[in-house]
């Protein structure tokens, strides 16, 4: 064969290896930017939240808060499609939720509700705040295999996920907006609200991630009901009120699941005890 074709064939090759390398780099930014679409909305909330005069501008930042629950179920479901996850976007993402899901909410609710009792406010708009930057260090540390590489998904989050807490509080602010629920007025409730959100994310209280949905009879009965009981509450009062049913089924849910399922922990922790 002529010494010009396989010059021919390995520029060839190495173009296409070239297009391959390139394409998986995009592929790995790319959850990545979806990620970073997150960190923009919860900045955004809190620029408008600190800006804020009326009412509407509570609402608007709450809204932007929705817009960075949705990149961020997204970012997940992109990276496992493109199979780019690694430890690098477990780590962004949960520095995004801090922002998004930690700080924006905070902000929010302290300038819509909490400043009526302005110290006692901020320190429970900061325990929030805490208890979610922990409860996503935890979330790492449970993650991370003994070779450093990210877990396969669990059915479980250990402590309520910290987009689930901002959910109850963005939840409240925009069911508000529609004039039939007035909390914001009632800082002491908003601060119970908050405080108890905070400890749930932090508690050992078992949540389903929805990642591994197995099509038992329990699953189905279950999904029937949100979805039935989800349709109910839009109607009947409002779409308003849907973010807010949705964010108390999901907390009620984990804490009957975790009051039922604690006698089989029990025994398997006593099980697991050594005797003397």
């Amino acid at each position: 064969m002529p010494l010009h074709l396989h010059k021919g064939e390995g520029m060839q090759a190495r173009s296409k290896s070239k297009r391959k390398l390139n394409l998986r780099k995009t592929l790995f930014l790319l959850p990545s930017l979806i990620t970073l679409s997150s960190v923009f909305c919860g900045v955004d909330a809190i620029r408008i939240t600190s800006e804020a005069t009326t009412s509407e501008d509570y609402y608007r930042a709450a809204v932007l808060i929705v817009f960075a629950m949705f990149f961020d179920m997204l970012d997940g479901r992109v990276a496992r499609m493109t199979r780019t996850q690694s430890v690098f976007g477990l780590q962004l993402d949960s520095l995004a939720d801090v922002v998004s899901f930690g700080v924006a909410p905070a902000v929010l609710v302290y300038h819509w509700s909490l400043k009526q009792v302005p110290t006692l406010g901020s320190v429970v708009a900061f325990l929030f705040v805490a208890a979610g930057a922990v409860r996503l260090a935890r979330f790492n540390v449970l993650s991370m295999s003994d070779d450093g590489e990210p877990k396969k998904n669990s059915q479980y989050f250990l402590g309520l996920p910290i987009p689930a807490a901002a959910g109850g509080i963005v939840a409240l602010v925009i069911a508000s907006q529609s004039g039939k629920l007035d909390v914001a007025s009632h800082a002491w409730v908003m601060m119970g609200v908050t405080l108890g959100l905070g400890i749930l994310m932090v508690s050992n209280v078992r949540f389903r991630s929805f990642k591994q949905v197995r099509l038992e009879l329990w699953t189905v009965l279950l999904m029937t009901f949100v979805v039935g009981s989800t349709l109910a509450v839009g109607v009947q009062l409002g779409g308003a009120f849907v973010l807010v049913w949705m964010a108390t089924v999901y907390i009620t849910m984990g804490l009957i699941e975790s009051v039922i399922g604690l006698p089989r922990r029990w025994r398997e922790n006593s099980k697991s005890i050594p005797p003397s």
